[in-house]
């Protein structure tokens, strides 16, 4: 399935269903979106490598360091709460300003637009570590220079494959919806946005161009790329290693160090075990903040029929077999 090739085609263009497109490129990545692709990729990672070396060299501000945190988890929970555990799984329901709010704050992570996220992820489950996952690490086999390939493949390199997901079967619910259409077929713009808080505030605020570009480097550049990595360590390293305490038809696990980086996605054996769930570390000192924020907004009345998991439903899914619930590679 293929919408029109024009890059800045009419918003309004009907694909073969007779429903607009929710992405700019519909279901397939263009030449265009490969080369923007790299760019967003290597750029911000060039810069994470470089952020040691610059940082011992000319240091980095408090400035810096509170745009790159602030930046990082507003885009992290924009993902984690918004694209994932919301528009992809359901896990409560949202008014309609925090609908929009989440939309608005997940493609500011600079993931890719939110329909195609949401379809990639939903395939993922349907398919997950068996044949069909668009980023399985076991996807070319179960030995060592195996799964070192297909670490690489379910961190970076599927997404430079040819697009496979049709947004029309897998996020239907989301393309009926014109303010999230627009917003996904917008993802450009909120990149822009994104990109270019850092460098404002931080040139306001100190009054010259030498605080503009430390903190688009730090805030934007740096932040994006902790991010990006952080996110695809979910695809690859949590389904390749970790504990299994819940039973799940596939290899996820749960990976303590990523927790807080992860805004609570690294839980991820409880999340394959119980897909809708809105917490993910549901056991004794596992963090997750994205659960706690989700608890806030059904405080203020932003969020309701929230899909807490209870103490049995917890249970039911514990997993029996003490060998699969060790750490596993």
């Amino acid at each position: 399935m293929s919408t029109s090739p024009d890059l800045l085609g009419d918003a309004k263009k009907q694909d073969v269903e007779g429903l607009p497109s929710a992405t700019l490129g519909g279901d397939s990545k263009r030449s265009i979106e490969q080369i923007t692709l790299v760019l967003f990729i290597t750029v911000p990672f060039l810069a994470l490598l470089a952020a040691v070396p610059l940082a011992w060299g000319w240091g980095v501000s408090l400035l810096d360091l509170g745009l790159m945190t602030g930046m990082y988890f507003l885009g992290c929970h924009g993902i984690t709460i918004g694209f994932h555990r919301y528009f992809t799984h359901g896990s409560f329901k949202a008014k309609r300003p925090l609908r929009i709010a989440l939309a608005i704050a997940g493609s500011m992570a600079v993931e890719g637009p939110l329909v195609r996220w949401v379809a990639d992820h939903r395939k993922h489950h349907k398919f997950s570590d068996a044949e069909g996952d668009p980023h399985s690490p076991w996807r070319f086999g179960e030995t060592v220079p195996a799964l070192l390939k297909g670490l690489w493949w379910a961190h970076i390199g599927w997404m430079f494959d040819e697009e496979q997901t049709p947004q029309h079967k897998y996020a239907p619910d989301l393309i009926k919806d014109p303010a999230i259409r627009r917003i996904s077929r917008d993802f450009i713009w909120w990149t822009i946005l994104s990109l270019a808080i850092p460098p404002i505030v931080g040139g306001l605020v100190t009054m010259s161009w030498w605080g503009a570009f430390t903190a688009f480097f730090w805030g934007s550049l740096v932040r994006v790329a902790l991010l990006h990595h952080v996110t695809w360590s979910i695809n690859s390293i949590c389904h390749a290693v970790g504990k299994r305490p819940f039973k799940s038809r596939d290899r996820s696990g749960n990976v303590w160090w990523l927790a807080v980086l992860s805004c609570g996605e690294s839980w991820h054996n409880l999340h394959h075990a119980d897909p809708t769930s809105a917490r993910h570390g549901v056991l004794k000192g596992q963090v997750d903040s994205s659960a706690r924020l989700i608890r806030w907004f059904e405080k203020f009345g932003w969020a309701y029929a929230v899909r807490w998991p209870s103490a049995s439903r917890i249970d039911a899914r514990r997993n029996s077999d003490p060998v699969q619930s060790t750490d596993t590679a």
